[in-house]
């Protein structure tokens, strides 16, 4: 699939990742030291949804169109303030024009003391990227590609990190790359927590994925899975998160906040949602919405 991003910015796989970083930065500022944020497939920071691009596809009205309109219920309401925060404040004037993408989101969250590293391949998504953080000494851009990042720049100085790979999933063997990638990243830095993005359609090989993770004998590994409709059509149908040494909070997090979603964002009968261990604390677990 050909998953360029402005076509899909603020789309309900974009609602489930996001909300999720926010709450892993919120986490980790739970302490004063200082951590460093790496993204390996960074695109170009924040959204225009009122492009041709965005419009063409319109995706963003069934993902953080329909959040931001809907009567969330309290408990979710406040497991999604530190991203919902961040959209509105790009929107002062209401409604959503502008999406923060994960650099720009992650970005709004950050402290003085932390710090925001950035990969970008493409060259004219890394120019965008880079003039929009141009002299932002907390933020640093490299057009580099993502895979290599991850060799190079872990450990973190900080070493206290939070570490996204969101590949675009343009090329065959992309599930080999990331299962690849972790294994290499974890074994330079095991105590990093990740988020790995990966889709849900018809073909993909998820459980051969979820499969090869779990030979890896990472100690702890945990998945949310949203999926909005049938996978039998063409197209995303969902998408996964990957989360390597989540917070201990985030479990508990997902079974109050992948439910909703599930709920809001549900294109037919077939949608669903949850929340299973891969390795670690129970690892048969599998419900929907757990």
């Amino acid at each position: 699939m050909n998953y360029r991003h402005i076509y899909h910015a603020g789309n309900f796989a974009d609602v489930l990742k996001h909300a999720v970083l926010a709450n892993v930065i919120r986490y980790f500022q739970r302490k004063d030291a200082a951590f460093r944020i790496l993204d390996t497939h960074a695109g170009i920071g924040q959204y225009d949804l009122s492009s041709g691009e965005a419009e063409k596809t319109g995706e963003w009205r069934d993902g953080i169109g329909r959040l931001l309109a809907a009567d969330l219920p309290g408990d979710v309401a406040a497991l999604l303030q530190p991203y919902l925060d961040c959209v509105r404040a790009l929107n002062p004037d209401g409604g959503v024009k502008t999406y923060p993408g994960s650099p720009r989101l992650a970005r709004m969250l950050m402290r003085k003391q932390d710090r925001l590293s950035l990969m970008e391949l493409h060259p004219d998504d890394y120019e965008t990227l880079h003039v929009a953080f141009d002299g932002d000494y907390q933020v640093r851009a490299t057009h580099l590609d993502g895979w290599l990042a991850l060799a190079a720049h872990l450990p973190p100085k900080e070493r206290r990190g939070i570490v996204l790979v969101d590949p675009p999933f343009e090329e065959p063997g992309e599930f080999d790359r990331l299962a690849d990638g972790l294994a290499k990243a974890h074994r330079r830095f095991a105590t990093g927590t990740y988020l790995l993005w990966y889709p849900i359609k018809n073909g993909a090989p998820v459980s051969a994925f979820h499969q090869t993770l779990k030979d890896l004998a990472i100690p702890k590994i945990l998945c949310a899975e949203l999926s909005v409709r049938s996978d039998r059509d063409t197209g995303l149908a969902g998408s996964g998160l990957v989360v390597v040494n989540p917070p201990y909070t985030l479990a508990r997090e997902l079974d109050i906040l992948l439910p909703y979603l599930k709920t809001c964002l549900a294109q037919d009968r077939f949608a669903r949602a949850s929340r299973f261990w891969i390795a670690g604390e129970s690892a048969h677990e599998k419900e929907d919405g757990r």
